[in-house]
């Protein structure tokens, strides 16, 4: 909520203006801390008391020093020119011996593996094939039952498979709950004549007057006793979410609220059994009820 300068009103969040005196209402942001609502020209968040000035000023990394490394000279030996005399007396220094050898030099390195021909592999001989022999056909005798003393048995017939118990799918339970979304309907009841009237789906502003050519009503009341109290453009209510704001839009009897006033440009949150009087005398009086 953003609390008017001028009259204290507090008013919804995003507000440019005050409901109630139409004063330009300041600014707000978020605290970095912790994201509460501020006036943009606050010095400290009212919630956790965080500096909101110090936000915009940059961190200052502190300097690290270089490291030196320390100049310590490194003592290089002077490089000794060779002895030509010590070379000439090495071996076969100018490499002579070499060339009148015939021998070449034996190698420090394995002899090489030469590889041996596998043996080719033995041919065993093929016999000439002969025709294979006939197979010798065995007649089948005819079994005489007088000859024979024992008993033939019966064939075993095999014995029928078990068929699969076949079950029939389970039948949905019929007291299966179903969630269902209910809305909530806001409706007024008329005290006079126990009448109950219905408040309009998806509208956020509702007008109750009577019949004229700038606003028509959402809520004619023209046809209920003493009308003649109600003003053509009357009061409003307006839905904002779940909550129901009821507000006086300049009418000349004035609107009642639970039996006080309800001063023009105000408005007023609506709850179950609050009492709407539109007019004075309490003529014309509605419940708020939610369903």
């Amino acid at each position: 909520m953003i609390v008017c300068p001028n009259c204290n009103h507090p008013n919804p969040d995003g507000a440019v203006q005050c409901e109630a005196c139409y004063t330009p209402l300041p600014a707000t942001t978020n605290c970095p801390s912790c994201g509460a609502t501020v006036q943009a020209d606050a010095a400290f968040c009212g919630q956790c008391g965080y500096n909101l000035h110090s936000a915009g000023v940059p961190h200052v990394h502190t300097p690290v020093a270089t490291t030196v490394t320390p100049d310590i000279p490194v003592e290089v030996p002077a490089l000794v020119p060779p002895d030509p005399l010590l070379e000439l007396l090495q071996p076969d220094a100018l490499g002579i011996s070499g060339s009148t050898n015939s021998r070449p030099p034996e190698s420090s390195l394995p002899p090489t593996e030469v590889a041996v021909p596998p043996e080719p592999a033995p041919q065993i001989p093929v016999a000439k094939s002969s025709p294979p022999e006939p197979v010798p056909t065995v007649v089948a005798q005819p079994v005489v039952s007088g000859q024979s003393s024992i008993p033939t048995p019966p064939p075993v017939e095999p014995a029928p498979a078990p068929q699969a118990e076949v079950k029939e799918p389970a039948a949905p339970t019929a007291t299966a709950a179903r969630t269902q979304l209910q809305q909530i309907t806001a409706r007024l009841i008329h005290v006079q004549s126990d009448r109950l009237i219905e408040l309009p789906q998806n509208f956020s502003v509702i007008h109750i007057g009577k019949p004229n050519d700038r606003i028509p009503p959402d809520i004619d009341v023209s046809g209920f006793p003493n009308s003649e109290i109600v003003s053509r453009i009357h009061a409003d209510i307006r839905v904002e979410g779940d909550a129901h704001y009821v507000e006086d839009v300049g009418s000349s009897n004035g609107t009642y609220i639970n039996n006080l006033p309800l001063l023009p440009g105000n408005r007023h949150r609506l709850r179950p059994g609050d009492r709407i009087s539109l007019g004075k005398g309490d003529l014309m009086t509605f419940l708020f009820q939610l369903a």
